[in-house]
């Protein structure tokens, strides 16, 4: 019989019911067993026989829990994550990992020292849009890669309601939000750059945070990649465009699977994680006349699950996790303000 892990949410807004439960909920491997919710009682709704607590102290006391997800505004995640620890769970958490380097430093330390696990949830790698990409930049048909750019832009003029995400508190800003999917997505594909520098705007009107950044990475073979999110733009660019010797690629972002997980599609329904034709990237290429070509690289189909078998089988069978830690102790050298 396969080993079952335990798991405990530390909340359950937006991140809890859409990016965890459905995937805690379908996978084999796990048992979401207990949901955090200080005043509202909207998971024992989705989850009847999940046990509600109102305090995250008590998840923590819960001997039967063996990971903890730790889905709680930013400057909370050291904190959370190091508690959970130091009660005998695996945790898993959000990006960014912690707001500071030096936090995640001490949280591998300590689960290292205690023989547990401590993860990255970094689902953007699995987007269907980025492992597109990919696959063409690992094929080699670009050739060399010269430039890249990353960006994931919104339009959102007020500000928001979410105090963690607009008020001056630590981890707060576009930067840490967006960016540190981008980031990873880059570390992803290019590695660690060799040196880094960053910019940082505020435009909306009474904003006491970032809602434009950009970080240019440099790579020692001469790879010059773009990291750029803005909160002011009504018609997204490209989410992705790799110059290459032989070629260039573009790709729109979809979000096809937070679409589909916020209009309730289940991660094990039929055409989960699947974008629509019409979606595709553009790659071009020069023929042996000089004549550009045009190609639609072929769709790919994401799916978070594939994250949530990284963490199963990183704790129950000690394979090695996809997001390295140099990866994180990486991201968070960028983000750190």
């Amino acid at each position: 019989m396969k080993k079952r892990i335990k798991a405990g949410l530390l909340a359950y807004g937006m991140s809890g019911k859409i990016f965890h439960g459905p995937f805690l909920a379908a996978h084999e491997g796990f048992d979401l067993v207990a949901i955090v919710e200080r005043s509202k009682n909207q998971a024992i709704k989705d989850y009847p026989e999940v046990r509600i607590y109102r305090e995250v102290e008590d998840l923590f006391n819960d001997s039967s829990i063996d990971l903890v997800v730790v889905n709680t505004p930013n400057y909370t995640h050291y904190e959370f994550a190091k508690a959970a620890l130091n009660a005998g769970k695996h945790v898993l958490i959000e990006k960014p990992f912690s707001v500071l380097k030096a936090e995640a430093e001490e949280l591998f330390s300590l689960a290292f020292r205690k023989g547990l696990k401590v993860l990255a949830y970094q689902n953007r790698r699995f987007d269907p849009d980025f492992m597109a990409v990919e696959k063409i930049i690992k094929s080699g048909r670009l050739g060399k890669i010269t430039e890249a750019h990353f960006r994931f832009d919104r339009y959102r003029n007020a500000i928001s309601p979410k105090a963690f995400k607009e008020n001056r508190v630590p981890g707060a800003g576009i930067f840490y939000d967006l960016g540190a999917h981008m980031i990873d997505q880059a570390i992803a594909l290019f590695g660690i750059p060799s040196e880094f520098s960053k910019t940082y705007g505020k435009f909306r009107e009474n904003t006491e945070v970032d809602d434009y950044a950009q970080a240019h990475l440099k790579y020692d073979n001469g790879l010059n990649v773009y990291v750029t999110t803005n909160m002011l733009v009504v018609k997204p660019q490209p989410a992705y465009t790799f110059y290459g010797i032989k070629g260039t690629l573009i790709k729109h972002r979809t979000d096809v699977q937070e679409n589909q997980l916020l209009a309730g599609m289940k991660p094990l329904d039929k055409g989960y994680g699947e974008e629509q034709k019409g979606n595709e990237g553009i790659l071009f290429t020069l023929n042996t006349n000089g004549e550009v070509i045009e190609e639609q690289i072929p769709l790919e189909k994401g799916n978070y699950m594939f994250l949530f078998d990284a963490v199963y089988d990183a704790i129950v069978n000690d394979k090695e996790y996809f997001v390295k830690q140099n990866d994180i102790l990486t991201q968070l050298s960028i983000l750190e303000k």
